[in-house]
C-alpha cells in the first residue's frame, strides 16, 4: 500500500509532467507583445497592428491558413499595411505546440472589439497547416501579396 506522503508526491509529479494550458492573453503577451505590443497595436514602420485586422483576416479559410503559416514559418520582407510600408521580420514559431498557437491566434482575433468577430482557432487547424509542410518566409510574403490583392487582407 502506498503511504499518503508518496501518493501526494506522485500527484504533484504527475501535475508537473502535464502543464496546464496557457491563458491565451498571457501566451500572446509572452510570445507576441515584444513586436506587436500587448494590445496588438504594432510598431509603426516595423510590425503591423493586429487590433481589428486579425479578426478581418480570419473571416476566410485562406486568411486563417495564412495566419497559421506566418506564426509557424515566419515572414520577412517589405509589406504595405493600410497604405504604410513596413519592413520587419516575423520569426517562425514552429517549436510551439499547435494548441498554444491556436490560443494565441484566438486571442489576436479578439483584440480591439472587431466589427465582425472571428471564430476561435483550433489546434487541428494549426496541425493541418503544419502537416502541409514548411514554407519559406518569402513564400509567406508572396502569399500575403496574393491575399491582399484578392481583398482577404486589407
Amino acid at each position: 500500500m502506498i503511504s499518503n506522503r508518496w501518493h501526494l508526491a506522485l500527484l504533484v509529479v504527475a501535475g508537473l509532467a502535464t502543464p496546464a494550458a496557457a491563458e491565451p492573453k498571457a501566451a500572446f503577451v509572452a510570445r507576441c507583445a515584444m513586436c506587436h505590443q500587448a494590445g496588438g497595436e504594432g510598431l509603426t514602420g516595423q510590425f503591423p497592428r493586429l487590433v481589428g485586422r486579425a479578426a478581418a483576416i480570419a473571416q476566410s479559410p485562406e486568411g486563417r491558413a495564412y495566419m497559421a503559416r506566418v506564426v509557424l514559418w515566419g515572414m520577412a520582407g517589405p509589406i504595405t499595411v493600410e497604405g504604410a510600408p513596413l519592413m520587419g521580420v516575423m520569426p517562425g514559431m514552429a517549436s510551439m505546440a499547435d494548441a498554444e498557437i491556436a490560443e494565441i491566434l484566438s486571442h489576436a482575433v479578439t483584440l480591439g472589439k472587431p466589427a465582425k468577430p472571428a471564430k476561435p482557432f483550433k489546434a487541428a487547424e494549426i496541425a493541418a497547416v503544419r502537416t502541409a509542410g514548411r514554407v519559406s518566409m518569402a513564400d509567406n510574403n508572396a502569399l500575403r501579396a496574393t491575399l491582399a490583392g484578392s481583398g482577404v487582407i486589407k
